[in-house]
C-alpha cells in the first residue's frame, strides 16, 4: 500500500495548501488523541514542486533530538510563508526600479531568501528527511527534468546528495522572479536548476510514476493520493494587449499560463488513470476554484494579501470540512491496517 501526498507549486500561494496540511494534522491529533501526531506519520511518499517542494521539506525535516520525528509541525511549516513571505518577495532599491523597466531578468535579491532556507534547514542532507520523497527541478544546461530523490540520496550517497537548504533553493527559482539556482552535489558536481514548475507545477503524476518502480508486472490498485492546489486562476489575458506588450514584460503572463496549463493536465490525466484502474475515490484533489478574492501573482507577498490567502485557504476548509473529516479517517484506517 502507498499513500502519497501531492504539493504544487504557486509561491505565497502556498499558504492554502499549508493551511490545509495544519487542518489534517489538528484532525488527526484529535481524533487519535495523540498530541504528537504529525502529517509525516501517515503518508509513505511525498511529491513537491516549488512551493510545493519547500512545505515537503519542511514536512519532512528531522528533529535533531530525534531524527524520526520532524522539526517542524504543520503549523511551524506556515508559518514560513506568514512571518517571511514578504521578506522572501521584497524588492529594493536600484534593482526594483531596474525591474521594473525591464533592465534585469530577475525581479528579487536571492540572498533573504537562502538566508530563511539556511535558518530552517541548516546542514540538514536529502539523504536524513524522515520519508522518501520527489522535489521536482530543471536543469537548464542538460535541458532535461531534475528529480530530488531522498532514496537515490541514501542509495547513492554524496553524487547525489545535497544539502536541503539547495534542494529548496533549486525548486523554487522560478524564472523572472529569482536566478537560476546554480547549487553543488555533496560531492562537489554543479547544477544549474530552475523552479520545477516549468514541467510540473502539480508533481502528482510524477510521484505515480516513481512509485511504480517495482518489480510487480502490474500497476498496483492500493494507492491513495491526496493532492493538494494553490488554486485554479480564471484570470484571463488579452490577446491585443499582450501583442502590443514589450516581449520581457509578456514572459510572467506567458509562465503563468504554461504552469497552470500544466498543473490542469497533471490533474485531468490522473482522473483519468485512476478511472481506469477502478479506484476513483483513491485520488482526491483539494484547492480553491475560484481566486477573485486574492491577488493570485505568485510573489504578491503583502500582509494584506497574505491575511486573503488566509481567509481563502480557511474557507476551503470550512466548504470542505466533511471531506477533510473522511481524508482523516482514511489515513487513520489505513495506517492501522499496516500495523495489523
Amino acid at each position: 500500500m502507498k499513500v502519497i501526498l501531492s504539493i504544487d507549486g504557486g509561491g505565497i500561494k502556498g499558504i492554502i495548501p499549508g493551511m490545509i496540511l495544519v487542518s489534517l494534522e489538528e484532525r488527526l491529533k484529535r481524533k487519535t488523541h495523540n498530541p504528537d501526531a504529525s502529517i509525516v506519520d501517515y503518508f509513505d511518499f511525498f511529491a513537491g514542486t516549488s512551493t510545493g517542494g519547500i512545505l515537503t521539506g519542511l514536512l519532512l525535516c528531522p528533529s535533531e533530538a530525534d531524527p524520526t520525528k520532524p522539526k517542524f509541525s504543520a503549523k511551524e511549516a506556515l508559518d514560513l510563508y506568514i512571518k517571511h513571505g514578504a521578506e522572501i518577495f521584497q524588492n529594493k532599491g536600484f534593482k526594483k526600479i531596474l525591474a521594473q523597466i525591464g533592465w534585469v531578468t530577475e525581479k528579487y535579491n536571492n540572498a533573504a531568501w537562502e538566508k530563511i532556507l539556511k535558518d530552517y534547514f541548516g546542514d540538514v542532507k536529502l539523504s536524513q528527511l524522515i520519508k522518501p520523497c520527489i522535489i521536482t527541478a530543471y536543469n537548464i544546461e542538460l535541458r532535461k527534468a531534475h528529480f530530488f530523490r531522498q532514496k537515490t540520496a541514501i542509495e547513492r550517497g554524496d553524487s547525489r546528495d545535497f544539502y536541503l537548504r539547495d534542494v529548496c533553493r533549486a525548486t523554487s527559482a522560478a524564472p523572472t522572479f529569482f536566478s537560476v539556482a546554480e547549487i553543488y552535489s555533496l560531492a562537489g558536481v554543479r547544477y544549474p536548476l530552475l523552479d520545477g514548475g516549468v514541467f510540473a507545477t502539480n508533481p502528482t503524476m510524477s510521484a505515480f510514476v516513481e512509485i511504480q518502480k517495482t518489480p510487480e508486472k502490474e500497476i498496483p490498485r492500493n494507492i491513495h493520493i491526496l493532492s493538494l492546489g494553490t488554486g485554479v486562476s480564471k484570470k484571463s489575458y488579452d490577446s491585443d494587449e499582450l501583442s502590443q506588450t514589450k516581449a520581457l514584460f509578456v514572459v510572467p503572463a506567458l509562465l503563468d499560463m504554461m504552469m497552470s496549463g500544466a498543473s490542469e493536465t497533471s490533474h485531468f490525466y490522473m482522473m483519468q488513470i485512476f478511472s481506469f484502474l477502478g479506484i476513483s475515490n483513491q485520488y482526491i484533489r483539494l484547492e480553491p476554484k475560484d481566486l477573485q478574492s486574492v491577488d493570485e501573482r505568485m510573489d504578491a507577498a503583502t500582509p494584506k494579501n497574505i491575511k486573503k490567502l488566509m481567509a481563502l485557504g480557511d474557507r476551503l476548509i470550512s466548504e470542505r470540512n466533511l471531506l477533510l473529516d473522511r481524508i482523516v479517517d482514511t489515513l487513520i484506517n489505513l495506517k492501522e491496517e499496516v500495523n495489523h
